[in-house]
């Protein structure tokens, strides 16, 4: 998967404020996992409500790491009770794969076309040793919208919020 795929990917009729959260794992999904995992969001979305009402919802596992679940509320807004049953359902994909979706410590860069992890205590060491740059690809997992999930969630880490929390170090 391209991050250009997203376009084609992500749902064309919802708004671009559409709410959208995202949801990381520790290690890739295998195949068999992708396709169980989709299923398993594919049947929370067709029946997620808020207060009684169907919420316009899609959610899909993306670069077989990240569980992005998107909510448009043009129509039916999410109170808190529907946030937290989508939460349970990361939860218990969570331990039914034995994996980490909540962990904010670990970034995630797209090397070579595959997405590689890094403890964010490691982030200067990879920096100083030139095995990420400022136009190392990095995925923004803090994209909070459809339109920032589209248009920011995969930048280069030079335009990121990573950029004040390092060194860079230009080569001559």
């Amino acid at each position: 998967m391209q991050i250009a795929d997203l376009v084609n990917i992500i749902p064309a009729e919802f708004s671009d404020n559409a709410k959208v959260w995202i949801y990381q794992s520790n290690r890739p999904f295998s195949e068999r996992e992708e396709t169980e995992i989709n299923e398993q969001l594919y049947q929370f979305c067709a029946q997620w409500q808020s207060h009684g009402d169907p919420v316009k919802g899609w959610a899909k596992l993306l670069f077989r790491q990240f569980i992005v679940m998107m909510a448009d509320e043009t129509e039916v807004m999410v109170g808190g009770c529907s946030t937290d049953s989508s939460v349970r359902v990361v939860k218990s994909i969570e331990r039914q794969y034995n994996v980490n979706l909540f962990d904010r410590m670990t970034l995630t860069f797209l090397v070579k076309d595959k997405a590689e992890m890094l403890p964010f205590n490691q982030l200067q060491y990879a920096v100083d040793k030139g095995y990420i740059n400022k136009d190392t690809l990095f995925f923004n997992n803090v994209a909070g919208t459809k339109k920032e999930l589209l248009n920011n969630w995969l930048i280069p880490m030079g335009k990121s919020w990573l950029v004040s929390r390092i060194h860079l170090i230009e080569k001559a």
